[in-house]
């Protein structure tokens, strides 16, 4: 199980646009979380070991936080070609399986990706109001197969402190996970 690192995209970015499929046909826009607290954006997928360790803590961090009015997005980019599990078809499927109250959608071109510097999966990037980027980093400490149980410690206090109006602490943790699958062409660098 190759480990690959977030790249840590420099704090202040503002949010690259985007405009996705999401799983209920639906399209899905940055544009859309104008006006929100605070914005999550994951890079997942469904076959990825890292993912599979902590979907049931995405599912309930997306339950509890939308709840608080953040705004949690799920975007897959893999490329379904060589990874079928990841295909549009089966995200339906993982996002009803697991519970998923928040969009997941479908970077078929793996431009989003790329402007979003992702690097693997999970990644997580949130933003605050103004889209401004705050974290980036792990969800907790816990991998798979290391005995720590998945807390959503990291990704919650950085929710918690940018819901209350406050920046999370600079001191971040990459996120550690598969790389993305890219298509060929559209390795980075």
């Amino acid at each position: 199980m190759a480990r690959t690192p977030s790249n840590m995209l420099p704090l202040g970015t503002q949010a690259p646009d985007f405009s996705l499929m999401n799983v209920d046909g639906k399209t899905v826009s940055l544009s859309d979380f104008s006006g929100a607290p605070a914005l999550l954006i994951m890079f997942i997928c469904n076959h990825c070991p890292f993912v599979k360790h902590i979907a049931d803590e995405l599912a309930r961090l997306g339950q509890e936080y939308t709840s608080k009015g953040a705004a949690v997005v799920a975007i897959n980019s893999n490329d379904v070609a060589n990874y079928p599990g990841d295909s549009p078809e089966q995200m339906v499927a993982e996002a009803e399986e697991r519970g998923y109250v928040f969009p997941y959608l479908y970077d078929e071109t793996q431009e989003v990706a790329q402007a979003y510097k992702a690097a693997c999966t999970p990644d997580f990037f949130l933003f605050d109001s103004q889209h401004q980027l705050v974290y980036r980093g792990q969800l907790d400490a816990s991998r798979p197969d290391s005995g720590i149980p998945v807390t959503g410690a990291d990704l919650r206090a950085a929710l918690d402190a940018v819901l209350a109006g406050k920046k999370p602490s600079a001191d971040q943790t990459p996120s550690l996970g598969c790389n993305i699958k890219w298509k060929p062409g559209n390795e980075p660098g």
